[in-house]
């Protein structure tokens, strides 16, 4: 019999520990639990050194922080308020480090905002707590065969919340798009978090010319702020400028 290793990711201890409980009662189905999202990804990789990685992870959607140690029967796994503690921010943590794991969101409430970011964020379903334990195994099992599931009444409000998310990163790939290269620079260094005399020293520019680039940044992309900047940055896929390395050469073309 095919084995699956599912981990549950919930900061409130009686939810975590009993819905493991109730999973571990299945035949084909081992669970272990954590309590954040640190202790979680703890979990994720000891697990692929043991050689025994888990299929799925069902992660919290309001994961929180810190959770009191006690022992159970199975027992949830201690995590500091550091690190990862958003649960769609596990989401993306865990996708990015062990693309493999299958990843359904447990959920309080319906929230077709929430639910289209969880998906974007790579996971394969969003399920309501309050559902039976026999539709939490069909998306189980379901998500191990590429599935995607997501509650009927959710559908129409994260299909609307996706295109719209598609519609603005394409007229921000666009606005970025106009910028010149100079200009592309100077906006990384932006997401970054540098300012006009940090840029200026690492794109070896006067702070003069830094601050026309900025100006020009802003109004090529519509926004009056270098917050409004960066926020559209990064919806175009823009990242930061590599803090480690130099972004030109002394010497290079310097407009």
């Amino acid at each position: 019999m095919v084995r699956i290793r599912v981990l549950v990711v919930d900061d409130h201890r009686i939810f975590a520990e009993s819905l493991a409980a109730a999973l571990a009662a299945e035949p084909d189905v081992d669970v272990s639990a954590a309590g954040s999202g640190p202790a979680a990804l703890r979990s994720l990789e000891r697990a692929v050194a043991e050689g025994r990685r888990f299929d799925v992870l069902l992660v919290d959607a309001d994961l929180g922080g810190k959770v009191p140690g006690a022992r159970s029967a199975v027992p949830v796994q201690e995590g500091n308020e550091d690190g990862l503690v958003d649960g769609i921010s596990l989401v993306t943590g865990v996708r990015s480090a062990q693309p493999h794991v299958r990843i359904v969101v447990l959920a309080e409430k319906d929230d077709p905002r929430r639910a289209a970011l969880a998906l974007q964020a790579g996971a394969c379903g969003w399920v309501a707590k309050d559902c039976s334990l026999s539709r939490l195994l069909t998306v189980i099992r379901g998500v191990l065969r590429d599935e995607t599931h997501l509650p009927p009444a959710l559908l129409t409000g994260v299909l609307r919340e996706l295109t719209a998310a598609r519609k603005h990163r394409t007229e921000s790939e666009r606005l970025v798009e106009s910028l010149t290269p100079r200009e592309r620079e100077v906006l990384r260094c932006m997401v970054a978090g540098l300012g006009r005399k940090a840029v200026a020293e690492r794109l070896y520019l006067s702070p003069h010319t830094v601050r026309t680039h900025m100006q020009n940044v802003l109004g090529k992309l519509g926004v009056h702020s270098t917050l409004a900047a960066v926020a559209l940055a990064r919806r175009a896929g823009v990242g930061p400028v590599d803090l480690a390395g130099d972004v030109v050469e002394r010497g290079g073309q310097l407009a």
